[in-house]
């Protein structure tokens, strides 16, 4: 762990991007294991959700039986730690991979949430936009004998959502002009708006370094972070629980759980800034 610490404290400034594994503590499961590679079921691509009625059920069963533990999720250590850091004034800036919302809940001010949030959803007609929540009622109100049957399915349980029958699910359209929801989120086969990415590369190019925590950067949404970074000889610090697709690129890499570590380095700050205090008493 020291050295990854002594590294963070070496700096100020640091883009934090963040990833599923942050988040699993909370309940939220991830769809990679320590290898980087799917232990579950390939999600959805934004194409297919468009063009195939029989994927957009499949979407659908799936979001219901998740959102109940998106939802209900809390933030965990590692959120809050990354607050007291902003707080503190060692983050530029905290770009999430991750849809659940929950460094806002944590208390984050300076928040990127790169592939969207799960907790709004779009017409894709009109533009219309509602909450996630209100949607799960809707779900509940037109595919009762459904809703009955997810009930039991724990976080990590793919096996029953896929056995559950979701051909005759009822999926609700807009309530304005009848048109297609969808969660306002980045689908695997859609792009990150370019507004956005603009808004993190200038945060980037305003950071001393950058921290990954909790992702495998799989993803090149994610792991073109590092390659920016890389560019600007700025270096890169990673904090996961297994392989990342960064490896070869960072200065330091920690394999271990995001929150003691987080917090650990929240402690030597507040540590050292209590010992300045003292040395200007003195």
């Amino acid at each position: 762990m020291k050295p990854l610490l002594d590294l963070l404290m070496s700096q100020s400034d640091w883009l934090v991007l963040t990833g599923a594994g942050i988040s699993a503590p909370s309940g939220i499961p991830t769809y990679r294991n320590s290898e980087g590679k799917w232990k579950r079921k390939s999600p959805v691509t934004y194409q297919e959700f468009l063009s195939n009625e029989t994927s957009r059920r499949q979407f659908w069963a799936r979001n219901i039986a998740g959102w109940k533990f998106i939802g209900a999720a809390e933030p965990n250590i590692a959120h809050l730690a990354l607050v007291k850091l902003e707080q503190i004034g060692v983050i530029s800036g905290l770009v999430t991979q991750n849809v659940d919302g929950l460094h806002d809940k944590a208390g984050s001010k300076v928040v990127i949430d790169l592939h969207g949030r799960a907790d709004t959803v779009l017409c894709l007609d009109c533009g219309d936009s509602q909450s996630r929540q209100r949607l799960q009622d809707l779900f509940k109100k037109y595919n009762p004998s459904f809703f009955d049957r997810v009930q039991g399915i724990m976080p990590n349980d793919d096996a029953d959502i896929d056995n559950l029958d979701f051909s005759s699910l009822i999926i609700p359209r807009c309530s304005l002009c009848g048109g297609l929801l969808k969660p306002d989120v980045v689908f695997f086969g859609d792009v990150v708006p370019r507004r956005k990415l603009d808004l993190c590369m200038d945060i980037m190019n305003l950071s001393s370094g950058l921290l990954v925590v909790g992702s495998s950067l799989q993803v090149f949404s994610g792991y073109r972070f590092c390659i920016w970074a890389r560019k600007q000889g700025k270096p890169i610090a990673l904090l996961c629980n297994g392989d990342t697709r960064a490896d070869h690129l960072a200065i330091e890499k920690l394999r271990a759980d995001c929150g003691p570590v987080l917090r650990h380095w929240m402690q030597l700050l507040n540590t050292r800034n209590s010992l300045d205090e003292i040395d200007k008493l003195i």
